[in-house]
């Protein structure tokens, strides 16, 4: 659940800069979102496995 959690801050500490990068038309801020996405594609990553592991030792 720690990671969930690490998934919505994040989520929500890059709503600025994607407010920032679609209306402002701010490429630095555009730098920071696509870092953000892949942080966040590395978390569900993990997150999944975690899953995974977590129902098949159930079995």
């Amino acid at each position: 659940m720690e990671k969930f959690s690490k998934v919505k801050e994040l989520l929500a500490s890059v709503e600025a800069d994607a407010e920032k990068f679609y209306n402002a038309g701010n490429s630095a801020a555009g730098t920071r979102v696509r870092k953000a996405m892949q942080d966040l594609k590395v978390l569900a990553q993990e997150i999944r496995t975690e899953v995974t592991d977590k129902k098949n030792s159930g079995k």
